[in-house]
């Protein structure tokens, strides 16, 4: 099916109409690139449920500043998957992978949308089931690599996770670290012995949105403005009595930009400023990820 241009509502509608009912559909982009529009208009056109694999919507604290769909977009399509996980629980793509595959049996066609590469690609291709690393564990990586750097931590690892992992990467090396640490078993045997995916990619409908920088950049800082008139700052006062920077919800994109200044030690313009760089940033490793691991799902460019 060719994908024709979504930078208008129009185009948007007529990609939706174009969608087969009958399959599965999968909507990955970078942050404020129109994905949750996208699966909006494809539910109203042919049926379904809205399927969140953003890792951060997943928790019950976050709704503005996290993009959550507005109370009015549940009422008019089923959502699964939104803001279900307390703030302090630590939830992986193994976890979100558990909750879906109840929804993939279930009676409505999914459309699965996030910007979080890892969750879709755990679904498509397969995810090793690898314990949990425990706390103390991490902790004592970080002190590793405190003392010792990147090369401390990549001795200890075996040759053949060595070679498949970017030495100069550290969240990979110190996840690698962990796994070996925890298991006694390489990271790279542990991936080999990948199971199937719960969802081929051959059996979906896949789009991924491919965003011009500056035009992504200029939407990025337009709807976090959005979200500062929608009540992100008084989200930010009702988090603050029970703001832990360790909670995995804390990750949130601005934030800690966000508490900073409730906390009178950031003005709100400094935070502004901070939390849409944040957010630049991390679209910029989003469109990396998209660019080199879904090479062959369906493109829509962005404007």
């Amino acid at each position: 099916m060719p994908v024709p241009h979504a930078q208008t509502r129009i185009d948007i509608d007529r990609l939706a109409r174009a969608v087969p009912r009958d399959q599965p559909v999968l909507i990955a982009g970078p942050t404020a690139s129109g994905k949750s529009a996208l699966a909006m208009a494809i539910a109203e056109a042919s049926g379904g449920v809205i399927v969140n694999a953003d890792a951060l919507q997943v928790f019950d604290n976050w709704r503005v500043l996290t993009a959550r769909p507005s109370a009015q977009d549940e009422a008019r399509v089923p959502h699964r998957l939104y803001g279900y996980v307390p703030r302090n629980y630590p939830f992986s793509a193994g976890h979100w992978l558990r909750d879906l595959r109840p929804i993939l049996s279930g009676p409505d066609r999914p459309i699965i949308v996030g910007g979080t590469g890892l969750n879709l690609s755990a679904l498509t291709e397969g995810l090793a089931d690898i314990p949990l690393t425990p706390p103390e564990i991490r902790v004592e990586g970080a002190h590793r690599m405190a003392q010792g750097g990147l090369p401390a931590l990549l001795a200890d690892l075996d040759p053949a996770t060595r070679e498949r992992i970017d030495p100069q990467n550290p969240a990979r090396v110190a996840r690698a670290w962990e796994v070996q640490r925890t298991t006694g078993r390489g990271l790279a045997s542990w991936q080999d012995d990948t199971p199937p995916p719960l969802l081929p990619l051959a059996e979906t409908c896949p789009f991924v949105m491919h965003a011009d920088r500056d035009w992504l950049r200029d939407r990025i800082a337009q709807r976090f403005d959005v979200m500062l008139e929608q009540g992100a700052l008084e989200e930010a006062r009702a988090n603050l009595d029970t703001w832990n920077p360790r909670d995995p919800s804390a990750k949130a994109i601005g934030a800690a930009e966000l508490i900073a200044h409730v906390k009178g030690d950031l003005s709100l313009d400094e935070a502004r400023v901070r939390a849409i760089i944040a957010s630049q940033q991390y679209a910029k490793r989003q469109r990396t990820w998209f660019r080199k691991r879904m090479g062959n799902w369906r493109v829509i460019p962005l404007p």
